[in-house]
């Protein structure tokens, strides 16, 4: 009988306090972001792990070659205090390779991390408000993901694959969206909008052209930040025609930004919701509801050939 196995522990949510720095990055037009403090590191972190050793545990109830997933779960918490990198990737890194040298029995892995995201609060002071280095606002906002797969190279630990993802995003845009000229027949209720309000959900993921570029420090890395502030500017410029033609804009606009990457895909739905009244003298005044309805669903993916 075939089989193919793995267990593993997801959830490990935790805040790791004064991490290093991440600084240097280099600058690009669409955004302001150029770094963090990370006074707090806060994530969910998971592992995955794969390998035929842990398959009498399965068979035959023997677990002598089991890590239990707790033990995971304590070394993730205990060793990410170890962490020396800035990065969300770096860190995820880090602990898969831990877990690969304190574990010969794993023979490969895939490390998950989420972001669970801080902001410095602004307090007054002498000189106006400024950002506290000690109180913190946890904000909703999209947030940075990775996952990355390991395995053992020789003496060592190499990326066997990786994904990286900006989640969450729920974008309004109340004027400069159409949706026109499309295909109609009996079935078709949908009227011409010239100009719409839309309101988009969206997870984009990118992936790097190599496993150096995913692991850079400083100038060399891709922050989660700046891909997200190129969405929001490819937005807010572009008089699109569909949502089909704004995503494909912004994976352009990331492409041409950042060439370490090799590919951009996302994930969107059309949340639009329902025009009910327009002001009699301003037509710019106008009330919208949410039906209960079915979304659009529109998906691409840009890779480099």
């Amino acid at each position: 009988m075939k089989t193919s196995i793995s267990y593993g522990k997801i959830g490990t949510t935790f805040q790791r306090t004064y991490a290093q720095p991440l600084s240097g990055i280099a600058s690009i037009p669409e955004s302001e972001f150029s770094g963090k403090p990370n006074i707090v590191l806060a994530c969910s972190v998971g592992v995955e792990v794969f390998g035929n050793n842990f398959l009498p545990a399965y068979t035959d109830g023997d677990n002598r070659m089991l890590v239990a997933t707790d033990t995971m779960k304590n070394f993730i918490l205990r060793e990410a205090a170890h962490f020396e990198g800035s990065t969300l990737e770096g860190l995820l890194y880090f602990l898969g390779q831990k877990f690969l040298e304190t574990y010969p029995v794993m023979e490969s892995l895939e490390m998950t991390g989420r972001e669970f995201p801080f902001q410095a609060v602004r307090v007054p002071s002498e000189g106006g408000f400024v950002e506290s280095e000690v109180l913190f606002n946890h904000v909703e906002q999209d947030v940075s993901t990775a996952v990355i797969r390991l395995e053992r190279e020789d003496d060592g630990v190499k990326v066997v694959s990786h994904r990286c993802s900006r989640d969450g995003f729920r974008l309004l845009k109340v004027s400069g969206s159409s949706f026109a000229a499309f295909m109609r027949d009996d079935y078709t209720t949908l009227p011409d909008y010239e100009d719409r309000p839309l309101f988009v959900y969206m997870d984009l993921g990118w992936t790097h052209s190599s496993a150096e570029t995913l692991l850079a420090q400083g100038a060399g890395y891709v922050p989660g930040e700046q891909i997200s502030d190129v969405c929001k500017a490819v937005f807010h410029d572009l008089n699109s025609r569909s949502i089909q033609e704004l995503i494909y804009v912004m994976g352009k606009r990331i492409l041409e930004r950042f060439p370490q990457l090799q590919s951009v895909s996302f994930d969107s739905e059309n949340h639009t919701w329902d025009r009910v009244t327009v002001h009699p003298i301003e037509p710019k005044i106008r009330v919208y509801w949410e039906p209960k309805r079915a979304y659009g669903q529109l998906r691409l993916v840009l890779e480099r050939e």
